[in-house]
């Protein structure tokens, strides 16, 4: 059976409330988890990811909000990006991320699936450059579907055991390191996946992506 299968066959069969808690760690809308959760079991892999963008599509306004608020949470201690990074840089990012909060009063999510861990620096700063050009309900549109898309990203490394931009145990030299919320642990099903997939248990599927606060 592949890491795939196995990890869908979890999915399909762990008690709903350990699912649930773990959909939260890809996104942290309940209204989005209850949804996703509800229609198991899924046939394969592209069903579940259909389902679960179907349902970040139909995110509504108190949902992002949940949503970002437990982004901000899990990015509170976080650093971006690795410690090869010059003090200059560090301090410019931080001053973007706190720009962009203090004109539209959330943190700031991007996903960055797909990019290499040199390019996070640039990537950051140029989007929040740009998206601080937005007008707040223009930004919270684009807020909502990062928040989509980091939600697939980071639920297909759940499933499959791909390894995560920035994930504890598999991060690349100057990826990004995600905390978990404050207070919380990793869910039993993601401590399994992690497991199988030969990560360190304190793994975080929302290190898939920046986010962050001062």
């Amino acid at each position: 059976m592949s890491r795939e299968e196995s990890g869908l066959r979890r999915f399909n069969t762990a008690p709903a409330d350990i699912v649930h808690d773990t959909l939260l760690t890809c996104c942290g809308s309940e209204r989005w988890a209850r949804r996703v959760a509800a229609h198991r079991p899924y046939p394969d892999l592209a069903a579940l990811l259909a389902a679960a963008d179907e349902a970040g599509y139909d995110l509504s306004p108190a949902d992002v909000t949940q949503a970002l608020a437990a982004e901000s949470a899990a990015g509170e201690c976080a650093h971006l990006p690795g410690a090869d990074v010059p003090a200059a840089a560090r301090t410019a990012l931080r001053a973007a991320f706190a720009a962009y909060e203090a004109s539209f009063g959330h943190t700031f999510v991007i996903s960055l699936a797909g990019r290499a861990p040199d390019e996070y620096l640039d990537q950051v700063l140029a989007a929040i450059r740009t998206r601080l050009g937005n007008d707040p309900e223009d930004e919270r549109a684009v807020a909502a579907d990062e928040l989509r898309r980091l939600a697939r990203s980071r639920l297909a490394a759940l499933v499959t055991g791909a390894p995560v931009a920035g994930a504890p145990g598999t991060r690349p030299a100057g990826a990004p390191e995600m905390p978990r919320p404050r207070g919380s642990a990793p869910s039993p099903i993601a401590r399994t996946w992690q497991f199988d997939r030969g990560l360190d248990h304190t793994g975080d599927p929302r290190a898939n992506g920046p986010t962050s606060r001062r």
